[in-house]
Parts: C-alpha cells; structure tokens; sequence
C-alpha cells in the first residue's frame, strides 16, 4: 500500500505543475507570437498560443524526478531500468519534434523520420513488443526482425494517432488521461509499479493541463504535447502490460487506446483509398462527423470521451480485476446515456 503513495504524488504534483506553468507559457507564446491562426479545417475562430505541450511536459517529467529522487521507483533490475528510461527519454525525443513542428512546421517526411528514428532507438533500449496474440493459437512469441517494426509502428502511430484527434478543445487531453489512468490502474494491477507510476504523472498532467484547455480552451497543447501523450502513452503499455506474458494483458493496451487506433486506421483507409496521402488534412476524423451532425463542441468532446471511458472499463473487467465488471457497466450506462443525447441533438439539427 505505501507504494501506492508515490502514484498519488506523481498524479497530484504533475497536475499542480501545470496549472501553475500552462499560463506562464500562454503569456510566453502570446509575447512571441507563436500561435494558430484560424482557417481551413481549424474550428477555433481566434489566435490560440500551440504551446501547451510545453507544460504538459514539464510536469509529467518533474513528477517523475521527484519520485525518483524520494525513492518512489525502488530499485530495478538493469534491464527494466533500461525500459524505464526508453520510455522517459523517448518522450522526451517526441516532444521535440513536435515542438520543432510547432515552431518551424517540419515537413510530414521529416517528422517521420525523426520519429522512426526515435522508435528504433527506443527498441534498442528494450521497448519492445515481444509476444502477439494469435487466436486459437495464444501467445505467440516474435523474433527481432518481426518485434523491430511491429514495436516502430505502434509507439509511432499511437503518437500520430494522438496528435490527429487533436482537433476539439480538450479532446486529446481528455482521452490521453482517460487512457492514462486505466493504464495507472491496470498495471497496478499487474504488478508493474514503476510502469504505472509514469501512467500516474501522465495522468495528472493531462488533467491538470484541461483546466485551461477543455471547451472554451485558452490554449492548445501543440503537436509537441500530443507527440508526448500518444508515444508515452503506447510505450507504458508495452513495459507494462505486454511484458506481462499473458494473453489477456498483451491485448489491454489495444483496448485501452481502441478509440484514437480505431479514429486513424479508418481514416488513413479512407484516404489510401481514394489515392489521396495519409496524411492529407481533411474532416473525415470521428469529431469531425460529430460536428457535423450537428453536436457541439463539448458534447462531441463528451461523447468520445465516454467511448475511451467505455474501452477502458472494458480493459479493467477482462483484466480479471476485482469489480472490472462492475466498471464497465457502470461506463456502458455512462454511454448510453451520451449516446441518446448524441442521437437526439443529431435528429433536432
């Protein structure tokens, strides 16, 4: 139980960091001018400082020195140690990118090089999805040249996947904590403490991070934010729930994030399929749809947040965790209730 301490301060002080840091880099952006002009596809209709991720950042990384340096991470055995600082350092990389795409609009090869670069890299260090799930079959365990791309194309498409929701005030903050904190919980759980401990830091950050940038925002958190989120988030998942070698936890972290995989995969069909790039911009992301059914902002916000509450509880009962069953219906109920009103504003509008 004492451990269980040091997830609490994670959470708690991540989140208190960016209250306190998120309006000093609003004042920050808006002296410089680094903001995002409205137009386009964009919904906001005034200038927003893109650099929220900066705090996003600061926070969750702050939170984890301070239990590190208290001793909240106990000791590990070399080779999670190396896991453990893959995912940190990794992120940290991430955000950089993004970052430098906030301020210097990288091109989309660019940014993908440097983001498969990072991956590799990070799988070197030990991040890396070891064991698949076959059905009828079970485990299956990958060999190196198989585990390589696999391990690349998640930590990568999960950041992008992130980074491509972030299209509503407070929706990728929203689903990135959501996320967070089922994983926290899970793997837990699992018996992965220091895993969860980065899940905690996330998670408070990203809460902390909604106080200024949930429906009406005062900033946006940047691609250097949601590259953060999503890497962070897809790298917790693998050190601790598909290291955990069982069937069912391999699959939890899928679970867990269905909403923003299932969000780019049938958009990034669409575009291959109509000949287009797939990272053209367009409107054919869930939110999108939403809107255009004629939702507003908080309530299509609402709603894919109750779908990512939804997935998560979902996780916790296959799990096999004391009450998981209990959670997820408790969030079926939570979704049918979003889902009426989303279908009673859709057939009013």
């Amino acid at each position: 139980m004492n451990h269980y301490w040091y997830h609490i301060a994670a959470f708690l002080l991540a989140a208190l960091v960016v209250l306190l840091v998120t309006p000093r880099v609003k004042q920050f952006g808006l002296k410089r001018g680094l903001v995002d002009r409205p137009g386009g596809r964009k919904i906001h209709q005034r200038p927003m400082v893109r650099l929220g991720g900066v705090a996003v950042f600061v926070g969750t990384i702050v939170a984890l020195l301070v239990v590190w340096w208290t001793g909240g991470f106990g000791i590990q055995t070399p080779q999670k140690e190396y896991e453990l600082w893959g995912v940190v350092i990794g992120g940290l990389a991430f955000f950089l990118i993004g970052l430098a795409d906030d301020l210097l609009t990288l091109s989309a090869k660019t940014r993908l090089v440097a983001q498969f670069t990072v991956a590799a890299i990070v799988w070197q260090a030990g991040v890396q999805v070891e064991f698949l799930t076959i059905p009828g079959v079970g485990l299956f365990q990958l060999q190196d040249w198989i585990s390589l791309p696999i391990t690349v194309v998640w930590l990568v498409g999960m950041a992008n996947a992130i980074n491509m929701i972030d299209g509503l005030d407070g929706l990728a903050a929203g689903v990135s904590g959501i996320a967070a904190m089922v994983m926290l919980v899970v793997t837990l759980f699992m018996g992965q403490p220091a895993a969860a401990l980065i899940a905690a830091a996330l998670a408070g950050a990203c809460l902390g991070f909604l106080r200024y940038n949930f429906n009406p925002a005062q900033i946006f958190m940047g691609d250097g934010g949601a590259y953060f989120m999503g890497f962070t988030l897809a790298g917790v998942g693998i050190i601790g729930l598909v290291k955990a070698v069982t069937t069912v936890a391999v699959l939890l972290p899928y679970l867990i994030l269905a909403v923003p995989i299932l969000d780019i995969f049938t958009v990034v069909v669409s575009r291959l399929r109509q000949g287009q790039s797939p990272f053209a911009a367009d409107k054919r992301h869930l939110h999108h749809r939403l809107l255009k059914a004629g939702l507003s902002q908080r309530l299509a916000v609402l709603f894919i947040y109750s779908l990512t509450l939804w997935a998560g509880a979902l996780a916790l009962a296959v799990s096999n965790m004391p009450s998981g069953w209990g959670y997820a219906i408790a969030a079926t109920v939570i979704l049918s209730f979003t889902s009426w009103q989303v279908w009673k504003t859709a057939k009013q509008s």
